[in-house]
């Protein structure tokens, strides 16, 4: 049991909330496209100002020209290494609501590592807490931070 668990709102159920299957597919999307190499539809997944803060990297990187960089980044690294990555969400919850089209969303992040012609392991496990806006054209991430359950100050630590 985890007592810093967030408390729902009732818009997290899907007959109050229909955009919750968005929610779901804007998350599955962006595994996809960081994983597959698609740096520029991945960072097209954020608004344009989108800030992305992990404590796996030295600075937060903000717009939408660093977070191109920061995923081509993550792809030459992967061919460097030999290594193929996945980004594993789950758990998806909208755990606010403030009813102008601005969501908080919370979710759980493995980064499965997978060596040419090796075992798969779990490189780290995560929490994401995102602000998720409806921009018109549909949902893009305002600002992402993550949270990393192996570093002091992790949730439930």
């Amino acid at each position: 049991m985890n007592p810093s668990a967030p408390a729902f709102p009732a818009s997290a159920r899907l007959a109050e909330n229909p955009q919750l299957a968005d929610i779901h597919q804007l998350y599955a999307l962006q595994s996809h496209l960081i994983d597959g190499g698609r740096a520029a539809e991945w960072a097209a997944t954020f608004t344009a100002g989108a800030t992305f803060d992990s404590p796996s990297y030295p600075a937060p990187v903000t717009g939408t020209a660093a977070l191109t960089a920061f995923a081509e980044r993550f792809a030459a690294d992967c061919a460097a290494e030999g290594v193929v990555r996945r980004h594993v969400i789950g758990n998806i919850a909208v755990t606010g609501d403030d009813g102008a089209g601005t969501l908080r969303v919370e979710a759980y992040l493995q980064i499965v590592a997978t060596p040419r012609g090796g075992t798969p392991r779990t490189e780290r496990f995560t929490t994401l807490t995102d602000q998720v806006v409806h921009d018109g054209d549909g949902w893009r991430i305002a600002a992402r931070t993550v949270r990393r359950d192996d570093l002091p100050g992790a949730a439930g630590a």
